[in-house]
């Protein structure tokens, strides 16, 4: 069976590479994993094996009558045809998951979005994504990015390793990383063993209209842009940069996720 051009679809064909995003996964027989585009299931197989629960999500109708067969001896194994985006992660409720995806690069960001700002996230992300996406979303200052923020407000991410194009077929005109990330524990369950947020009192969704305001204009200071960006006085910005122990003269690319933190209850 040829990959499909339309869906993006690159097969993963290096034998040496499933083991490492099996290691990145860091699975038990007690988990409960989501795989997004099993495709001819070289990481399907083995984790059903493993794991508790799986629910592999696939697109792509030709594969789903031999998906269905290979997976028919796990009782712990669900196939659900269609497009992942239209997935609920409330479904799995209450019941933690790792997600793990080897999908197509133009739906990297949605995917990402997707799960990590919904209500019930995995506690672990490994994902097969561009190297030069992988990179912007592991940056720090002073090479941030508004990718870099939005991943990284949600958990730690880190590239576990890098796969070469030749991994694939058809042969992309890039390579690829293998990128895990650990999400933070939710701010209601401070019990949790997963990692705690480092800006906690944070509400999300005025947060990142700040931060995008901050990389709404590209190498122009923070003042200007976040100016423009929020609709309000430069004063008031200025203000709030000096009272947030930030030079006006900085730019969004140079400033942490605390420091973001530390500005954002002077503009709300």
């Amino acid at each position: 069976m040829r990959p499909s051009k339309g869906l993006g679809q690159n097969f993963l064909v290096d034998r040496s590479v499933p083991p490492q995003i099996l290691e990145a996964a860091n699975l038990s027989s007690e988990d409960s994993v989501v795989e997004i585009g099993p495709g001819v299931g070289v990481l399907t197989l083995p984790m059903a094996r493993l794991v508790q629960q799986l629910t592999a999500v696939e697109l792509d109708r030709r594969l789903y009558p031999y998906l269905q067969a290979a997976l028919a001896p796990f009782p712990g194994a669900k196939l659900v045809e269609g497009d992942a985006l239209e997935f609920d992660p409330a479904d799995l409720a209450p019941m933690p998951y790792k997600l793990v995806a080897n999908i197509p690069y133009y739906i990297t960001s949605a995917i990402l979005r997707h799960f990590l700002e919904s209500d019930h996230r995995p506690s672990r992300l490994v994902l097969m994504v561009q190297k030069e996406v992988a990179q912007r979303i592991v940056a720090q200052p002073p090479d941030m990015s508004l990718l870099a923020v939005s991943v990284q407000f949600y958990g730690q991410p880190k590239i576990w390793a890098t796969v070469s194009a030749s991994a694939f077929f058809p042969l992309p005109k890039v390579d690829s990383a293998i990128l895990l990330i650990e999400t933070f524990a939710p701010q209601y369950d401070q019990s949790s063993d997963l990692p705690k947020r480092p800006c906690p009192d944070v509400e999300s969704a005025r947060f990142f209209e700040i931060v995008r305001a901050g990389f709404s204009q590209k190498r122009k200071q923070l003042v200007n842009s976040l100016a423009s960006g929020l609709h309000q006085d430069k004063a008031l910005i200025q203000q709030a940069l000096e009272k947030a122990g930030l030079e006006s003269t900085r730019r969004a690319e140079s400033l942490s996720l605390i420091e973001w933190s530390q500005l954002y209850p002077h503009l709300t």
